[in-house]
């Protein structure tokens, strides 16, 4: 029952993810994803009796000011449904991330498999696969590999190794590298408000992992 729960959770975020994409923009789906780490700390905290620490809640809310400024001149564009999909996905993967967490015995490659078939059996009835372009086909297919499958792998495996708030907040470098990547292929330059938010979020990830990595050195030290 947890590896289907799990597998509904990430089928539901992934369908969530693609069709916020096509209602809103990238620099909003991946900045709204921004609200997981406070389902993930808060369910974390319920359901497992994670204790977070108070540096992880004064760095999250430092990526939750950045995620501010970032849509601060966004929502006046009309993507109100977009945005609410974006959320409803960061909702999901947090669920998912805290099941995992208390079920570590869950193997991922049948959870992944699981949720890849959901999501193809929902999306197949308003589907038209045969009028796909072979390019666009190929593309797909690297984006369901690359992206969806070995990203959701790597993920969930480093899930089960860290406690669940602290897994959300180091997977939201996608919401600052994503935007980064738009730019780099497509030219969609970000706006100010988007990259003056994700260098404040850019800033509490790299010193939440520097003070992770620190820290025990400091243990065995003072031991």
């Amino acid at each position: 029952m947890p590896v289907v729960i799990a597998a509904m959770c990430m089928a539901v975020s992934s369908t969530c993810f693609i069709f916020s994409l096509a209602h809103t923009s990238v620099a909003n789906t991946l900045i709204l994803m921004s609200t997981g780490p406070y389902v993930t700390g808060l369910l974390g905290w319920l359901v497992l009796g994670e204790r977070v620490a108070l540096r992880t809640w004064l760095l999250m809310g430092v990526t939750l000011a950045g995620a501010v400024v970032m849509v601060s001149d966004s929502y006046l564009r009309g993507t109100i449904l977009g945005d609410l999909l974006a959320i409803v996905m960061a909702s999901s993967f947090a669920i998912a991330t805290v099941i995992i967490r208390r079920h570590p015995e869950i193997q991922m490659a049948p959870a992944a498999v699981l949720a890849t078939t959901l999501t193809f059996l929902v999306a197949l009835p308003l589907a038209a696969p045969l009028e796909t372009a072979p390019r666009d086909l190929a593309l797909l297919a690297f984006f369901g590999v690359g992206q969806f499958g070995v990203g959701f792998l790597l993920f969930m495996a480093g899930a089960r190794l860290l406690r669940a708030a602290q897994s959300s907040l180091i997977g939201m470098l996608e919401i600052v590298l994503g935007p980064l990547w738009v730019w780099l292929v497509l030219s969609e330059r970000p706006p100010t408000a988007s990259l003056t938010g994700g260098a404040l979020i850019l800033v509490a990830l790299l010193t939440n992992t520097v003070l992770d990595v620190a820290t025990p050195r400091r243990a065995n030290m003072t031991s």
